[in-house]
C-alpha cells in the first residue's frame, strides 16, 4: 500500500462512525480502532519506498576499555566481532517516539524479567500523533530494554531483546 494511500485510509476512518478496521492485502496488514475519536494504528506495513535506516552505534565510554584484560593488549580489537546476546530481538516498525507506559502517570507494559507472550503489548510508538502498540513476536522474558522512554527512534532500531 502507497503511503498516501495508507494517510487517505487513516482519514476515512477518522472522519467515519467506523470504530475499527483490519486490512489485509499481499502481506500488508493493517489494524485501526478509534478511542475517544482517535484513529490507533495497531500494526503498520513496511513502506517499500523508504529505505530501511539502522540504528546507529553507540561508542563505549571513554576508559571503559581498559575494564576488559583481553581488549587492552594492543591488536587484540583487530578482526573481532561483537558477539551478539543470545535471544530474539524486536525492533521499532516505523519512525517515531517510544513509550514504554500507555499513559506518563501509569506502569510500562512490561520491565525486564517480565514474562511476555506473542502479540502482547511491550510499549507504544508514536508516529504522526497516531499510537502503535509494539506487540511481542515471542513468548519469553523480557531480557533487555534497549531504549529509554521518550526516545525518538528508528525503523529497525532495535527496542527489546526477548529470551
Amino acid at each position: 500500500m502507497e503511503f498516501e494511500n495508507l494517510i487517505k485510509l487513516i482519514e476515512t476512518v477518522s472522519a467515519s462512525e467506523l470504530t475499527g478496521l483490519k486490512y489485509e492485502e499481499k502481506g500488508v496488514k493493517i489494524q485501526m480502532t478509534k478511542q475517544d475519536g482517535k484513529v490507533k494504528l495497531v500494526s503498520a506495513p513496511v513502506m517499500s519506498g523508504f529505505p530501511a535506516t539502522p540504528a546507529h552505534p553507540v561508542a563505549p565510554a571513554p576508559g571503559t576499555l581498559g575494564e576488559h584484560p583481553e581488549a587492552s593488549a594492543p591488536g587484540s580489537l583487530e578482526g573481532q566481532q561483537e558477539v551478539p546476546k543470545p535471544g530474539k530481538i524486536i525492533e521499532s516498525p516505523l519512525v517515531g517516539t517510544f513509550y514504554a507506559a500507555p499513559a506518563e502517570d501509569a506502569e510500562p507494559f512490561v520491565s525486564v524479567g517480565s514474562a511476555v507472550k506473542k502479540g502482547q503489548t511491550l510499549a507504544i510508538v508514536e508516529a504522526m500523533k497516531l499510537m502503535n502498540e509494539i506487540e511481542s513476536d515471542y513468548d519469553g522474558t523480557v531480557a533487555e530494554i534497549l531504549v529509554e522512554n521518550g526516545q525518538p527512534v528508528e525503523y529497525g532500531q532495535p527496542l527489546f531483546r526477548i529470551d
